[in-house]
């Protein structure tokens, strides 16, 4: 049986020890005299449209790309997540998502299920998404969910039928993430009240990306989602999208229902220069992606780099792995996962004491 000895990060603490797994973890104990570097459990990604030249929109193929590329920098768990594009692509990445998940990836992350991000989007609040935006209704809801892949769906809630998409996909167990909109603080408490009503989990698209701002008379998504007891939200930590102190405030704000994503896109791990997202030009520089107008268009972020980025604005390292690790397996309802406890999957990530990424375990094999 396996052993990994080194810095173990705990969900409230930091322990020195060794950790014996098989597939699964099966002993933690202590070991004062430990080594330096640390052992994390694997990250979680709910949210993650390509990286290393792969995206979820190419098929197959760009899909075991981006689970290789984001398993190298410790993602053991992702959701390859969709764009805006005709509802007959979407589909069709549905049905690749639901192919390689069926297959598994040699060398990838475990793909846990598809992000729908697109196209139940406000075309006032596209962001980067190409304009292919529709409303939720029932037709296409009921094709989403035959496709039996999707995990996470985003909604803007102003569009016509949104509360009942909502119900009906909170009733089959799809978490309905809020986002790309122009809603109401008002809408925004209707709409997470339908998904609680429903018996769902609701969360939030990227926190205060493509959602509006906080304003005195105006709170909208973002207020709503920080003074929700229940809701979960995402943020992008690449410092780009989000600055450090607005994301310190909602992690204070909401803590343990907080997740860190990546928002990747094909461009990530790659050179500065162009690239697309959805089938539009994006400029990627100085680790920047933008579209020709300037708008930030996704990330070339990594969970590894978001995990340094959040330790570097000041949250513990254990509260800071919590980040993406425990919060988004519960908020996906994964209980085999997300923790480095006796019983759980032996997903596990091996840095130096800089948090730099050594090696990689799925389920007690070495991937990296």
């Amino acid at each position: 049986m396996p052993t990994l000895s080194g810095q173990i990060v705990l969900p409230d603490r930091v322990l020195a020890g060794a950790i014996g797994f098989d597939d699964r973890i099966r002993s933690v104990e202590a070991r004062p005299e430990a080594s330096s570097r640390l052992i994390l459990p694997g990250f979680i990604d709910t949210h993650v449209h390509g990286g290393g030249g792969g995206d979820c929109m190419d098929g197959a193929e760009g899909i075991r790309t981006l689970a290789r590329f984001h398993l190298a920098h410790g993602t053991t768990t992702l959701l390859p997540t969709t764009m805006t594009r005709p509802w007959d692509e979407v589909l069709a990445a549905l049905a690749a998502v639901g192919a390689v998940r069926a297959e598994g990836v040699r060398l990838g992350a475990d793909i846990h299920g598809a992000h729908l991000e697109g196209p139940f989007l406000s075309p006032q609040r596209l962001g980067a998404q190409p304009p292919f935006a529709v409303p939720p209704d029932r037709r296409r809801v009921e094709a989403a969910l035959a496709a039996g892949i999707v995990r996470v769906v985003t909604i803007a809630p102003e569009l016509d039928g949104a509360l009942p998409a909502m119900r009906r996909f909170a009733a089959a167990g799809v978490r309905v993430s809020l986002g790309h909109t122009a809603c109401s603080f008002e809408q925004a408490q209707a709409a997470i009240e339908a998904v609680l009503s429903a018996g769902g989990v609701v969360g939030g698209t990227h926190l205060f990306n493509a959602m509006g701002g906080i304003e005195a008379r105006a709170p909208g998504l973002a207020w709503a989602l920080l003074g929700s007891e229940a809701a979960h939200a995402e943020l992008i930590l690449d410092t780009h999208h989000v600055h450090p102190a607005l994301f310190l405030m909602a992690h204070k704000a909401i803590g343990n229902r907080l997740l860190l994503i990546t928002d990747c896109m094909r461009a990530g791990g790659q050179r500065d220069g162009n690239s697309e997202l959805g089938g539009r030009p994006v400029s990627v520089s100085g680790g920047i992606a933008r579209l020709a107008d300037g708008t930030l268009a996704g990330s070339v972020l990594t969970l590894d780099q978001a995990l340094r980025n959040a330790v570097a604005a000041g949250v513990p390292l254990a509260r800071a792995a919590r980040l993406l690790s425990l919060n988004p397996a519960r908020y996906l309802g994964l209980e085999d996962r997300g923790a480095l406890h006796p019983g759980l999957r032996a997903d596990l990530v091996v840095t130096d004491d800089a948090l730099e990424v050594l090696e990689v375990w799925r389920e007690g094999e070495r991937m990296v």
